[in-house]
């Protein structure tokens, strides 16, 4: 290994696996290209399940490029236990959004729910494949070693969260900091534009949940789970 290895390099790539030896095919060798990176450099590389490793580049053309597995790199920004977001099916672009925003803030999974009020009742196949690269991107660019899956979407009666559960609920007393001590999983569940209904509400407190405010203005659809996530963030995890 060089001794460019002895500091971090900036550009990440994913890789199937963490192995002495990693072939990447041409959409990676293209972009390692586009980068201007050569034979001999250094790049990070990560699963997408929580292990970073230096790597270096020894063959690089294009259709492949050939990389060797250097130290491992400690210390990912994780939250203790994991942290699910649950969000109502949105229309347009919206969910990308909530994906990107909601994996930078380090949700380990996103289920999609289809809710009472939810304009959107379904999606497609390619449109849940786009949602997952966009949460491969946002964990690339926010130097996160867990890529989130997004789930495809179940109605919200079939949904079983686990661990500790907040919904967001204007009107509700108990802040965030209420109840979040990071001694069990952590599920956030958000509604749809309109919300959810006051018996979805009710339904999910009755099963454990905790109803928990996001202050005093009434959010969109999209910035709920965000707001919700960051008031997590701000716990300082």
């Amino acid at each position: 290994m060089t001794d460019a290895l002895t500091r971090l390099p900036r550009h990440r790539l994913r890789v199937d696996a963490l192995t002495d030896t990693m072939t990447l095919g041409p959409g990676e060798a293209r972009h390692l290209h586009v980068l201007r990176l050569n034979a001999g450099d250094a790049v990070r590389v990560f699963d997408g399940r929580g292990a970073e490793a230096l790597a270096e580049i020894v063959e690089l053309d294009e259709i492949r490029a050939v990389l060797t597995l250097g130290d491992a790199i400690e210390g990912a920004a994780e939250t203790p236990w994991p942290l699910t977001v649950a969000v109502a099916l949105l229309k347009a672009d919206k969910l990308s959004d909530v994906v990107r925003a909601a994996t930078e803030l380090g949700a380990a999974q996103i289920q999609l729910l289809v809710t009472a009020r939810a304009d959107v009742r379904e999606i497609g196949d390619q449109k849940l494949v786009r949602l997952n690269r966009v949460a491969q991107e946002a964990a690339k660019q926010s130097r996160r070693a867990i890529v989130p899956p997004v789930l495809a979407p179940v109605p919200l009666a079939r949904f079983q969260p686990g661990g500790l559960t907040l919904v967001a609920q204007p009107g509700s007393a108990v802040r965030v900091s209420d109840v979040v001590t990071w001694d069990a999983p952590v599920t956030v569940i958000t509604g749809p534009e309109g919300g959810l209904t006051d018996a979805e509400v009710q339904t999910l407190v009755q099963g454990g949940a905790h109803a928990v405010t996001l202050g005093p203005r009434i959010l969109r659809a999209e910035t709920a789970p965000v707001a919700l996530l960051g008031a997590i963030a701000a716990l300082g995890v």
